[in-house]
């Protein structure tokens, strides 16, 4: 069976997808990857992936760019021929639901986040639901990634109850993100990662907020950043910005990289302040590797986070309640940290391990497929 799998950038494809990819790949399927070029082309090609490349303008909101999205589309599924597609990513997954009912081939979308165009409650945000609405309603089955979004688009009726299919995020293989013990910083000098692009519906501000305030405190606190700056994006944060942080004193950029673990094994805590999640990877690579979590207590992330017992859930949009979170996380010291580590591995095993998502996706792609 031909498999096609689309995204908006090949990163979040070679990164958060692999695991599903090579499983299918283990089950004799041709795996065809459709994503806007990038570097992780190489990574995709490397483990036996095709790469089709495709333009996507993440951000944009033209009637006449998305109508000839849905054409690119079109022309590249009717050229693979593929037996079913699976979908990532808002865009690809609207208009490649057009594109793949045109040409009646089976179409599995993934809801992994809503985007601030859904959640903008603006002219914008209807138009986004009646799109999704469209696309959506001839499907035999969406995936979701939390409970509350599965909850909101059947309550706006984009999808029927019996459509809505829930899984624990991505999945995370536990082999890889393997349990690592805390860094030996004591009652002091305790480090806090953010790792995410580099966007406001992140946090990234109201982190550093805080982090100015936990630092008044506890001045040996290291506060640090891992992530893309000026990403397409309309709520991106600009390396001006990030560079004013950096001389104030109160954060440290690393970059980017291609293997997150180092860092989160030099972290004590890991911390998401985001606004609103599918659910988030970083989170759930951080308590496979045995780190305790500081995250809000939004859809995405309160999956993620046991408060008081893997880690701290705060207020969205409140710096002074992430700052008590964290000054909280310092206080319960190197055991308090260290057992919250311990039992964030444990769910992670129960509940997220990527074997759950792959089960689920075979037998979802063996219900639609099942007349061909």
């Amino acid at each position: 069976m031909k498999i096609l799998i689309s995204a908006n950038a090949a990163w979040n494809l070679a990164h958060f997808r692999r695991g599903l990819i090579e499983a299918l790949q283990e089950d004799g399927h041709d795996v065809v990857a459709v994503a806007p070029e990038g570097d992780d082309k190489a990574l995709l090609t490397k483990f036996g992936v095709r790469h089709v490349p495709i333009e996507i303008n993440p951000k944009g909101t033209a009637p006449f760019q998305d109508a000839l999205l849905v054409r690119n589309l079109r022309r590249v599924f009717r050229a693979e021929n593929p037996d079913v597609i699976i979908s990532y990513t808002i865009k690809n997954n609207i208009y490649g639901g057009f594109a793949a009912r045109s040409l009646g081939i089976p179409f599995l979308p993934n809801v992994s986040g809503l985007g601030t165009a859904f959640l903008s409650k603006s002219w914008l945000e209807k138009l986004v639901t009646q799109l999704y609405r469209v696309a959506f309603r001839p499907l035999s089955q969406v995936i979701f990634q939390n409970p509350d979004d599965r909850a909101l688009f059947i309550l706006r009726r984009i999808v029927r109850e019996k459509q809505a299919t829930l899984v624990p995020g991505s999945g995370i293989d536990l082999s890889h993100f393997t349990s690592q013990p805390l860094p030996a910083s004591g009652n002091s000098g305790v480090t806090f990662l953010l790792i995410a692009r580099l966007l406001l519906d992140k946090g990234v501000e109201e982190f550093i907020k805080a982090a100015r305030q936990v630092r008044a405190t506890h001045p040996d606190t290291r506060v640090q950043l891992l992530g893309e700056i000026g990403v397409a994006n309309r709520t991106a944060i600009h390396r001006e910005t990030v560079e004013k942080w950096v001389a104030e004193g109160v954060v440290e950029y690393l970059g980017v990289s291609t293997d997150v673990r180092p860092h989160i094994a030099n972290a004590d805590c890991v911390v998401l302040p985001s606004y609103r999640e599918g659910t988030p990877r970083t989170l759930l690579e951080a308590a496979a590797m045995g780190r305790p979590l500081v995250a809000t207590d939004v859809p995405g992330c309160r999956e993620a986070v046991e408060d008081g017992h893997t880690g701290f859930l705060c207020k969205v949009k409140d710096p002074e309640d992430l700052a008590r979170a964290m000054i909280r996380m310092i206080e319960i010291g190197p055991s308090g940290r260290a057992s919250q580590g311990t039992a964030g591995r444990s769910k992670m095993e129960r509940e997220f391990d990527q074997s759950i998502v792959i089960a689920i996706y075979r037998d979802l792609i063996a219900e639609i497929t099942k007349s061909i």
